[in-house]
This record gives C-alpha cells, structure tokens and sequence, in this order.
C-alpha cells in the first residue's frame, strides 16, 4: 500500500476532497462549473483530491482548450486516462475519444492536444511495481468486446491482482440484484443514466462505494459506463498517512 504524507510546497494549501476511501462518495460533475489550472488552456473538475497542485491522488475530468501544451512532467504515481471527447496526444502518439490508458509510476510526458480534448484521469493511483504502459482504443473493430450476459456487453480495458478496468454496455431496461464489491467499486457514465438505491446517475456522473458496499441497479437508458473494482481495499494506493 502506498500511503500519502507530501502535501505539495508550504504555499499550496492541503486539499483533501473525497480523501476517505473507507466513504462512498458521488459527484455530478454534468452540474460543475470549470476551474482554472496553473496552466493556461486547462481547466479541471476535480472529484477526488489529496495534496496541493502537486497532488498525490486525484482523479478528475481535464479540458485541453486547442493548441494547448504541458510542460514535460513526471507521475511518480503513475496516470490512467479515457479520452471523453477530441484527441488527447502525448509524445508517444495521439489518442482520440474512447482511448483508455496507462503511463506507469516514475514515467513522463509531455501531453497536448492541437484541437482541443475532454479526458478523465487518476493520478497517483498505480501500484508502484506496476509497470505496464496501456493504450486501448475501444473503438478499433477488433476490440475483444464479451457478452457475459442479456443485456450487458463489457470490454475488459485492463486487469491485475489490485484491480480490474472495464468498459461496460447495459440495455435500457436491466435490473441487476444487489452485488457486494469486497475491495470497492468506482464508475463514471458516459452515456444513458440508471439508478441504484444511492440515487440517479447519468451521464458525468462519478461514483465511488467504499469495500464491503453493495449495489443493485435498473438501466433507465441504453447505458455506457466506465468501471474499475479491486482498487479500494487492501491495494490502495495514494491514501492518507496515518
């Protein structure tokens, strides 16, 4: 387990939001408003947070305005990617919507986008012996998409002893009966909506049940989430120091 302690420089104020894995924790982020970054062109909306600018964990939704471009930098934790919308592009290649990735601890880049991009990104939360470089485009005709049961397609994005990452299609109409999810569960929607007994969520919105929690849900709409599990319990990376 990795555990956090450095906050960022003493004139960054600590930010914890969302900062206890042991809490569910729900964000609509279709109802948030932008916020600035130290780099112009990027605006964030952030739906978990632990550090100053230089955070040890955060997860958020990340706009590239056109012709935007970062400074080379290093993710001592490593960075997990899902292009929304546009082409999000690094020294490595360009990667357009429904691209999933995965830069390993202590690798660098230097990202950019010459249109413009939306792409949700976990920072700091790769186990450090993981060092797996991922690039999936969900969209490619030969995406090894499973139809493990009626009404539910899912395309396995990326799987490990800590966590398991997937793409998952429900149909309008499915009801699932309540699952426990022993080492956490976390989900981003990324068309239609459902519902389960924590309320209504629909495209933006962010999800994430702390281990040991349960979920039943009914697909309201023909639905397209984004879905890790595993990732919460004993493997969790980037939490607080006692």
């Amino acid at each position: 387990m990795s555990l956090c302690r450095d906050y960022g420089s003493a004139d960054q104020a600590p930010v914890h939001l969302h900062a206890d894995l042991g809490v569910n924790a729900f964000v609509n982020t279709s109802a948030m408003t932008w916020a600035l970054s130290p780099t112009p062109g990027v605006h964030r909306k952030a739906l978990e947070r632990i550090g100053g600018e230089t955070a040890c964990r955060a997860t958020s939704v990340v706009h590239y305005a056109p012709g935007t471009r970062l400074a080379a930098h290093l993710h001592d934790g490593g960075e997990e990617f899902f292009v929304l919308d546009g082409v999000f592009s690094d020294d490595a290649g360009d990667y357009g919507r429904g691209t999933y990735g995965r830069n390993p601890p202590h690798s660098a880049h230097a990202p950019f986008s010459k249109d413009g991009c939306t792409v949700f990104t976990k920072l700091g939360q790769i186990p450090d012996k993981d060092r797996r470089s991922v690039r999936v485009n969900t969209h490619a005709a030969d995406a090894s998409w499973q139809h493990n049961r009626p009404g539910t397609r899912l395309l396995p994005l990326y799987r490990s002893e800590a966590e398991q990452v997937s793409l998952v299609h429900w149909r309008a109409g499915l009801q699932c009966m309540p699952v426990r999810f022993e080492h956490g569960l976390e989900v981003y929607v990324l068309k239609g909506a459902f519902k389960d007994e924590y309320g209504h969520h629909g495209v933006g919105s962010w999800m994430r049940l702390a281990a040991g929690q349960s979920q039943s849900l009914q697909v309201l709409s023909d639905c397209e989430v984004l879905i890790k599990t595993g990732h919460l319990g004993p493997y969790a990376v980037g939490t607080l120091a006692p």
